[in-house]
């Protein structure tokens, strides 16, 4: 019995702590050492912000600013003395009102397709989800000009709708969804429908709030999609008053606010466009996870 329970007590540690003394230091520096080496560039980046423009082209890896200085970040939020302000409040806006509109719209389109070809029995189903995954095949790249087209056609093209529109379902949501459906018990669902409940109101009311990790996961996936979209709002808008944080650094890093490197108001600009991204992951990481793994789970 001593036996069986020192072997499981031996289970539950840690792996390093099951070696010597001598080799978990060694196995914790080198964890420490490619930690650090993962966290170097975003430290360069947030120290750079706070550099000249010339201690940056000088010492681009040097992580103490020579002197320190928040003309960048005043540069962004249009607080400089010199009128050579970035709209970045303009590209945050846009950024943040597409990336919630697309999020609220997938999110709730998407689980009710999901749901309905996990549940409900209707002809050329099976053919419909076919189809769906047949779509997450084709390159993104790919369908960039008969986009163009359309929106062109129809009377889209450089309008906030334009850029809305096409990203308001996803195939990737609907097949999460429809996993994480599958695994529920369908007992609910009939328990729900004894007591007079329609299929919308046993979706809405009670499969929706059981889906909670799944939504999350969804959430996440869908605002760090559109936020960092760049493809569709290159060929979807011309106007400057459409630019996003995508569009608008990828215009200012390729030169078009200015000359010079500008490395501290680049690198700053960046920093800040990951800040919402990074706060809503690690806010919700837990539920990310369980929504991920039991989509995989099927009843």
């Amino acid at each position: 019995m001593k036996t069986k329970a020192a072997a499981a007590r031996a289970q539950q540690r840690p792996v390093l702590g099951r070696f010597p003394l001598p080799w978990r230091v060694l196995g914790y520096a080198f964890v420490l050492a490619v930690a650090l080496l993962y966290l170097m560039p975003f430290v360069i980046q947030l120290v750079t912000g706070f550099k000249t423009d010339p201690d940056a082209a000088a010492h681009p890896l040097g992580l103490i600013p020579s002197p320190p200085t928040t003309a960048a970040y005043q540069r962004l939020f249009g607080l400089s003395q010199n009128g050579d302000g970035v709209p970045f409040l303009r590209w945050l806006g846009n950024s943040t009102f597409v990336a919630v509109v697309v999020t609220v719209a997938q999110v709730l389109l998407d689980s009710m397709a999901g749901y309905a070809l996990a549940r409900l029995n209707f002809p050329g189903r099976r053919l419909l989800f076919a189809f769906v995954l047949a779509t997450m095949a084709v390159p993104g790249i790919a369908l960039l000009i008969p986009r163009f087209l359309v929106l062109n056609t129809l009377g889209l093209f450089d309008t906030y709708t334009g850029m809305i529109l096409p990203m308001i379902v996803g195939t990737g949501g609907i097949f999460l969804m429809k996993q994480f459906f599958e695994s529920i018990p369908r007992e609910v669902e009939e328990a729900a429908r004894i007591d007079g409940a329609g299929t919308f109101r046993t979706f809405w009311s009670v499969v929706l709030p059981m889906a909670r990790p799944a939504l999350i996961t969804l959430t996440i996936l869908t605002f760090q999609g559109s936020w960092n979209e760049f493809t569709h709002f290159l060929v979807a808008t011309q106007s400057s008053q459409y630019e996003t944080l995508t569009t608008g650094l990828a215009r200012f890093v390729s030169g078009g606010l200015g000359s010079g490197t500008q490395y501290p108001l680049k690198l700053a600009a960046a920093l800040l466009s990951t800040i919402p991204v990074a706060v809503l992951f690690f806010r919700f990481q837990r539920y990310f996870v369980q929504g991920a793994n039991a989509g995989a789970v099927k009843e």
